[in-house]
C-alpha cells in the first residue's frame, strides 16, 4: 500500500465584500484541486459586514467547505434564517449559551477527522466568555474524536493571539489569526508542534484601508466625523495560509503564507505552478 500524502489545508483570511469573493473564486478556479480542504473566514463577505445566503452559496460552489466567523457574524440579520441549518458555518464559540449557530465542527478529509474551532478574542473586542476556558471545554469534547484540530482566533491584539497559541501548543494542530486584515510574517511551528500565524490577512481590495475606501476611513480618523465605510475600488488580493499536516504522525509540518494578486494573475500562476511542481518532484 502506498503511503498517504500529506494533507494540504487552505485557510483564507477575512473575505471582504464582492472584490474579496471575486478574487477567491478566481484563485480557486485555478488551484482548488491542490488542496484537500478549503476553509475561509466569511464574516465580512456582504459588503464588508456580515454574510448572506447568496454569498455562502457562491463560495461553496467555488470550493470553500468550512466558514468561520467573528465579531461581524450577526451584522446581517438574515443569517438567523440559515446559520442553524448550515453544518459547516461557524460563529465564535464563546458567544453566550443559546446563541444561534455553533463554534466548532468536525469533517472527514481522506479518512482523517479534522476539527475546526472558531473563537473570538476579548482584548479591544466584545466582552464575551473567556476564549481560554471555552476552548478547554471544546477540546474536552472533541479531542478523542479528531486526528487534527485547527483554530481560528478572531482577535484584535496580537498578544492575545500569541498567548492563545502558547496555551494550546501541543494540544491542537494549528492556530491561525484573523480580524486585522493584514497578513503577518511570523508563521512558524511552536515548541510543542502547533503551527501558528498571527494573522492570515484578508481577501479584498488592497488599495484601501483593510479593504475599505480611504476617503471614509480618513474622515473618521482624521476629523473624528461619522462616515459610512464603503468597499475600496481597484484590484483585489487573496491572502491566507497553506497548512501541511502529516497523516501518519498526526502533526503540523508547515504553515506557509499564500498571497494571490488578481492584477498580476500571470505572474501568480507561474509562481504557484512552480511551487507545486517543486513539491511534487
Amino acid at each position: 500500500m502506498s503511503k498517504q500524502q500529506n494533507l494540504k489545508i487552505l485557510f483564507l483570511g477575512d473575505i471582504v465584500g464582492a472584490p474579496g469573493r471575486r478574487v477567491v473564486i478566481k484563485f480557486l478556479e485555478l488551484y482548488k484541486n491542490y488542496f484537500d480542504l478549503i476553509i475561509a473566514n466569511a464574516e465580512n463577505c456582504a459588503h464588508g459586514f456580515g454574510l448572506t445566503k447568496k454569498n455562502l452559496d457562491e463560495l461553496k460552489e467555488a470550493g470553500v467547505e468550512i466558514f468561520s466567523g467573528g465579531n461581524h457574524t450577526f451584522d446581517r440579520k438574515e443569517i438567523f434564517d440559515f446559520i442553524e441549518t448550515e453544518p459547516h458555518l461557524l460563529r465564535p464559540a464563546n458567544y453566550p449559551i443559546n446563541t444561534p449557530g455553533k463554534g466548532f465542527t468536525i469533517v472527514n478529509v481522506k479518512g482523517k477527522q479534522i476539527g475546526i474551532i472558531n473563537i473570538l478574542g476579548r482584548v479591544f473586542m466584545e466582552p464575551l466568555d473567556s476564549p481560554f476556558q471555552v476552548i478547554d471545554s471544546i477540546l474536552d469534547q472533541i479531542k478523542d474524536q479528531c486526528d487534527f484540530i485547527l483554530v481560528d482566533i478572531h482577535a484584535e491584539a496580537t498578544a492575545e493571539k500569541l498567548a492563545m497559541a502558547h496555551y494550546l501548543d501541543g494540544r491542537v494542530s494549528a492556530i491561525v489569526g484573523s480580524h486585522t486584515h493584514v497578513q503577518t510574517a511570523d508563521e512558524r511551528i511552536l515548541l510543542n508542534g502547533t503551527g501558528y500565524i498571527s494573522d492570515m490577512g484578508c481577501c479584498g481590495p488592497y488599495n484601501g484601508v483593510i479593504g475599505m475606501a480611504i476617503k471614509g476611513v480618513l474622515l473618521r480618523m482624521v476629523r473624528q466625523l461619522p462616515s459610512k465605510f464603503e468597499i475600496a475600488d481597484g484590484p483585489a488580493q487573496m491572502c491566507g495560509v497553506e497548512i501541511t499536516l502529516d497523516p501518519y504522525e498526526h502533526k503540523c509540518l508547515a504553515v506557509k503564507r499564500i498571497k494571490f494578486n488578481e492584477a498580476t494573475i500571470e505572474t501568480d500562476i507561474n509562481y504557484f505552478d512552480q511551487l507545486y511542481q517543486n513539491e511534487s518532484n
